[in-house]
């Protein structure tokens, strides 16, 4: 899907007189990541137990998990994909992309610069197989689920992170920070387009 759907849809969801500036679809980089923000809903319990066990646990059955043993694993094979404390502003980011259980759709995560804000926007559900009527659904779908004043961004950059040529570091001023990747295959160029955009470069 191209993300110059998601432009013009995004063009309908600003407040009058706001310009978009660039638009990339993205997803949050994978790996250990701020922790949610105090008021957010405690993860549900689930099997699996601490310690060791519990991280062999994670690597051997992924449906067996506890929250220490994801983040264990998460830092060994993904590394850090952002830091905060609870409530700032990549831990708000953060969860608002989380799913709410039980997922039963997928959607996009797309990230927009304006001339005011920084947005992170849901698609509606996307197919894994969609035809052309399906992924006008899903543009049409695009809400805005988190949105930040450009003053609050301190930097944006893309640069190298383990064997990802194209990973965007959001920063912002209360000293958090959050990564956003895209797939392998795909171009950087639309994640330098946002780095830009909230940088002025």
């Amino acid at each position: 899907m191209a993300d110059i759907s998601y432009q013009e849809r995004l063009t309908q969801l600003v407040e009058p007189g706001e310009r978009v500036l660039a638009v990339a679809k993205t997803e949050i980089a994978q790996g250990v990541l701020p922790p949610d923000p105090p008021a957010a809903e405690p993860p549900e319990p689930s099997g699996g137990g601490g310690g060791v066990s519990g991280v062999l646990l994670n690597v051997l059955s992924p449906l067996l998990s506890f929250p220490a043993g994801d983040r264990i694993v998460d830092r060994v094979t993904h590394g850090v994909a952002g830091r905060g404390s609870p409530g700032s502003l990549a831990s708000t980011l953060q969860h608002s992309r989380r799913p709410v259980p039980p997922a039963t759709t997928l959607d996009d995560t797309v990230l927009a610069v304006t001339d005011r804000r920084l947005l992170v926007c849901a698609s509606g559900p996307v197919k894994l197989w969609s035809s052309r009527a399906d992924d006008e659904r899903a543009v049409a779908g695009t809400r805005v689920v988190w949105s930040a004043p450009r003053a609050a961004v301190a930097d944006a950059r893309v640069g190298w992170h383990r064997l990802n040529p194209k990973r965007l570091r959001v920063e912002f001023t209360d000293g958090s920070w959050l990564a956003f990747t895209v797939p392998i295959a795909e171009p950087g160029k639309p994640l330098r387009e946002i780095a830009s955009a909230l940088s002025d470069r």
